[in-house]
């Protein structure tokens, strides 16, 4: 009788003929057998191994070939879907900056909410000054990028409508009654569905794909569960008072006063050097000029400061600014250069009245040069209030000296201006890098 570890092996040779005809290539088989007895039913006490081939014939099985292995592929699609995330964040910002830049333009234009534009200007400043990081003044864009679009939208939808009004006042003119009664009751249908189409858009959201679909179903189920109202008046109400509307036309109101407390007796005597005998008159006209040249080294930088405490004292403090240009001279001069650098050109739109419908087309190019010119303010803040220690004098000398040609030569474009400005000595008062990002302070 076999012993089991025998059976085993002579089992593991003798398998189906279907398993040995296999071409696939199998690994030896280890053979153990005892070098006693077969016969004998104790265990044996010394083993002999060797391999036994039981394999056929070696054929290789070719794999199935993909354009990209799995690796290649996950990493390939990975790829794609990070460059398209990508690219709709970045096209995202871009939008939402265009539409911070057109929304502050249109704000700008309107009495009294002008103050908020330059508010909200300021608060750019403090944030830049409070983290030390340029793109804090950024933050916003995406909320700016979800107003733009749904505003955007609503103008799109309402386009048709444009259309239909101009079909039915053409019919009116060609007298051709019929016509224009028919497309009369055409236009209301279609108003009151696009009515409905958009207060459901901005009631889901205000997200752009809300506007491509109405989504009649969800319509109606939310019209079944009622209260639909009150949800989208607390919801408004919220949504304004996120805006901090209030808060940036306290920062405005203040920075503006701090700009005309400043500004007012240099700018009035330049005015009226105008009006005195040529004598006395160019006299005058220099110590106006130096006078604006002075103001303009402090100014951008108390507005800051005056944003930053929410005390309008700070706007009158000279001896922080000079604490501020000891610690960081090179980003002080850098701030300002760039203030006044992009305010010069701006010049030439006051040449013009503008029709108070289109006062907003200009304000967009004021609003594009004041706005970089304000986060840079900030920056310099931020990198002086790190700072506890004055930096070496040959940096302060050497800003200090580059910035007076800079000031006296803005001064001097400022002088010019009332000449070819369409309001005269009156624009003088109209300090647009300091006060409202427009060309007349009326809008």
């Amino acid at each position: 009788m076999r012993p089991d570890w025998e059976k085993n092996d002579v089992e593991s040779r003798l398998e189906s003929p279907d398993k040995a005809a296999n071409p696939a290539r199998q690994p030896p088989v280890m053979s153990v057998h005892s070098p006693e007895s077969p016969k004998s039913t104790e265990a044996p006490d010394l083993f002999v191994a060797e391999l036994v081939d039981v394999s056929g014939p070696t054929f290789s099985v070719p794999e199935k070939r993909t354009p990209f292995g799995n690796g290649e592929k996950s990493r390939l699609m990975a790829f794609v879907a990070g460059t398209i995330r990508i690219t709709g964040a970045v096209l995202k910002s871009l939008f939402g900056l265009a539409s911070m830049i057109v929304g502050l333009s249109v704000i700008a234009t309107i009495p009294i909410l002008q103050l908020a534009s330059l508010g909200y200007l300021l608060a750019l400043s403090v944030r830049v000054a409070e983290s030390g990081k340029l793109r804090s003044g950024f933050e916003d864009l995406t909320a700016w990028a979800n107003v733009g679009g749904a505003i955007f939208a609503t103008w799109l939808l309402m386009l048709p409508l444009r259309g239909l009004a101009g079909m039915r006042n053409s019919a009116l003119l060609l007298g051709n009654a019929e016509k224009a009664n028919g497309m009369t009751v055409v236009l209301a249908v279609a108003t009151a569905l696009m009515t409905v189409h958009v207060a459901w858009a901005w009631f889901r959201g205000g997200k752009f794909r809300h506007f491509l679909w109405p989504a009649p179903r969800k319509l109606i189920q939310r019209i079944r569960k009622g209260k639909m109202f009150a949800e989208s008046r607390d919801h408004f109400f919220e949504w304004f008072q996120s805006l901090c509307v209030m808060k940036y036309l306290k920062t405005g109101f203040h920075g503006f006063l701090v700009a005309f407390a400043w500004l007012f007796v240099p700018v009035t005597l330049m005015f009226g050097s105008t009006k005195l005998p040529t004598d006395i008159g160019g006299i005058v006209s220099v110590i106006s000029g130096l006078l604006v040249a002075l103001v303009l080294l402090y100014l951008p930088f108390l507005q800051v400061n005056c944003a930053r405490d929410g005390q309008l004292a700070s706007g009158f403090d000279r001896e922080r600014v000079k604490g501020q240009f000891r610690r960081a001279p090179i980003a002080w001069w850098f701030a300002l250069l760039t203030t006044l650098a992009l305010a010069l050109p701006l010049y030439l739109l006051k040449a013009e009245l503008i029709p108070r419908e289109a006062a907003w087309l200009p304000s967009i190019v004021f609003v594009m040069s004041i706005l970089p010119a304000r986060i840079l303010t900030g920056w310099a803040v931020s990198r002086a209030e790190k700072r506890e220690s004055d930096r070496h004098f040959v940096s302060r000398w050497t800003a200090f000296l580059v910035a007076i040609p800079v000031v006296l030569a803005y001064s001097l474009v400022v002088y010019l201006s009332q000449y070819i400005s369409w309001y005269g000595g009156f624009s003088l008062y109209e300090q647009h890098a300091f006060m409202f990002p427009v060309p007349f302070l009326g809008g």
